[in-house]
């Protein structure tokens, strides 16, 4: 599993920080969280791939976070898109690509599915789902945990030792399928060890602190956390319902998270040096993002 970082930054894009999207990559689907100007460039640049099972989450309807999804669509289609594309979003969404589509006279070549949610819901998907909670913005905004079901930990040492080869074999038996090796069957329980939880990443882009969100990260691997602001703009961060780091990282250390990444930044900070300082008081853990920013988990 892999995160990139498309755009780090909050309301307008510039030079240093594009506007707020994330990609999680897990095998081959991709699972997008926001989607804000020029993400399809970005997407090609760190070679991503338009045609590949892909869903799309939105946290709410902001220009920054879905002013990009008409131009991905549209590329995705002049470049031969074939798969169903899964958008799911807040009240307004489907309204929105709906309108764009008609006044832009563009009809995608490729089918997509549209559903609106709210806290509460879910999206199940092959081996994880993605809950989703009401975030604290002013207007009506998601919160998304992309949660791995249990799984049984891999033995790689015990596969070489059965004679099963690095590569395609291996992730058969991970997916819990027997392999055949000259003509003598592995099993997967041969190369399995104990069951352990699935990985687990939240993305609580523009929000103030709240216990919904606390609760929703409790015990995360990844945080990624609205950081808009510094504590000298507090109050600024609370009438435009957005966090500072130290109140991203209060967050972090309450829900006993892993790791927690400074998210949303405004264009006022080229420099993000005092945020992560901010933040590191209180939770040690915790790291800015970057454009193009890749984490492995």
């Amino acid at each position: 599993m892999e995160i990139r970082f498309l755009g780090t930054g909050g309301s307008i894009p510039t030079g240093f920080r594009a506007s707020p999207s994330v990609v999680v990559r897990r095998d081959e689907e991709l699972l997008m969280f926001d989607c804000g100007e020029g993400t399809q460039v970005r997407m090609a640049s760190c070679g991503l791939g338009l045609n590949k099972p892909m869903k799309i989450f939105i946290t709410h309807m902001h220009g920054d976070h879905v002013l990009g999804l008409p131009g991905l669509i549209m590329s995705m289609s002049l470049l031969g898109r074939t798969r169903e594309l899964e958008i799911y979003g807040p009240p307004g969404i489907r309204e929105f690509l709906e309108s764009i589509g008609r006044i832009l006279g563009y009809d995608p070549k490729f089918p997509i599915s549209i559903e609106e949610v709210r806290a509460g819901g879910a999206v199940e998907g092959r081996g994880y789902r993605v809950l989703v909670e009401a975030a604290d913005h002013g207007i009506p905004c998601n919160a998304f945990s992309l949660e791995e079901g249990a799984k049984r930990e891999f033995l790689p040492e015990r596969a070489m030792e059965l004679g099963v080869p690095k590569g395609p074999l291996w992730k058969e038996l991970q997916l819990g399928r027997a392999v055949s090796i000259n003509g003598r069957i592995v099993e997967p329980s041969q190369v399995l060890g104990e069951l352990k939880r699935g990985r687990k990443i939240v993305y609580a882009s523009d929000t103030r602190p709240s216990e919904p969100i606390m609760s929703l990260s409790r015990g995360a691997d990844i945080l990624i956390h609205d950081s808009t602001f510094d504590d000298s703009r507090a109050e600024e961060a609370k009438e435009y319902g957005h966090s500072t780091a130290s109140e991203a990282a209060s967050v972090a250390k309450g829900a006993e998270v892993r790791a927690l990444i400074l998210f949303h930044l405004s264009p006022i900070y080229r420099d993000p040096a005092p945020l992560l300082l901010q933040a590191k008081r209180i939770f040690p853990n915790s790291m800015v993002a970057y454009d193009s920013m890749a984490l492995e988990l």
